[in-house]
């Protein structure tokens, strides 16, 4: 565990939910339904992974949920949606989001390390992006785990340490700082997103689940990785601009498609 607290982070989030400086063009339906499309356009992968139609009629818990667009998703394939968030501003953007399409949900405002839900409650408990933010994301997942029926399923997104993005972290905040000896979690937990930000590889994240079977874990490169949107705009720079223009996008992805930064990880309660 880090040195980090839950007040940073609250803070850090509470700016601005998840991309809503990047992606929520207006306050309203209309910008809405264009922040889930350019969502989706920049991380197709998401559709499969949550495979929102399958949870119909199913206990599904969010943790983390943002700018509301996935938790959208489960509501209107008729998932009986709980959602949780660290921020008081992602609950209320959720909230106004659902109003705006006339759907609703019970959110809360709540720590993911300590849920306030009986044991064995959710069918499905999907998080994206958001327990490598937590001081202890190994208490995050025996939370999870409690709160899920015997047989259900968790869908998690954490992001993998050896991507791209770590990589050109260590090049502009390690070598060109000529400190390249700086440890990688170091970088991660500094420089990208909230403080205490965390990365793992995939035997550290095979031990996270240890608890859970039919554990399925795959990297995915995101559109940070192939300098392909405007995330990133933190590390705004000069170097940053010539190398959107000729990063190979095209080689990364054939010969580094296992470097991306997002894992993800499907995993199941085992059955009593």
């Amino acid at each position: 565990m880090n040195s980090v607290t839950l007040d940073q982070i609250r803070e850090f989030w509470d700016q601005a939910a998840c991309g809503e400086k990047l992606l929520l063009p207006s306050m309203d339906r209309v910008g809405f339904e264009r922040q889930a499309a350019e969502r989706y356009r920049l991380e197709p992968f998401i559709i499969n992974f949550a495979e929102f139609s399958s949870w119909h009629g199913k206990r599904v818990l969010e943790v983390g949920v943002g700018l509301g667009a996935d938790h959208q998703k489960f509501v209107e394939a008729g998932s009986i949606t709980t959602g949780v968030d660290l921020t008081p501003r992602a609950i209320e953007l959720t909230k106004f989001r659902l109003s705006e399409f006339d759907l609703d949900s019970d959110l809360r405002i709540a720590n993911v390390e300590s849920l306030d839900f009986p044991d064995e409650e959710f069918d499905l408990v999907y998080s994206w992006g958001v327990i490598h933010h937590s001081p202890d994301t190994p208490k995050a997942i025996e939370q999870i785990y409690q709160v899920l029926k015997p047989g259900g399923s968790t869908r998690i997104m954490i992001y993998h340490k050896w991507s791209l993005i770590g990589f050109m972290l260590w090049t502009r905040y390690g070598l060109l700082r000529l400190r390249p000896f700086t440890p990688l979690d170091e970088i991660y937990a500094t420089y990208l997103e909230s403080p205490g930000t965390k990365a793992y590889s995939i035997d550290e994240a095979s031990n996270l689940f240890a608890d859970f079977e039919n554990v399925e874990i795959e990297t995915v490169l995101s559109h940070g990785d192939l300098l392909s949107s405007g995330a990133g705009q933190h590390h705004a720079g000069f170097l940053l601009s010539i190398a959107r223009k000729i990063w190979p996008r095209w080689f990364i992805r054939r010969f580094l498609k296992n470097h991306g930064l997002f894992m993800l990880i499907r995993a199941d309660k085992p059955k009593k």
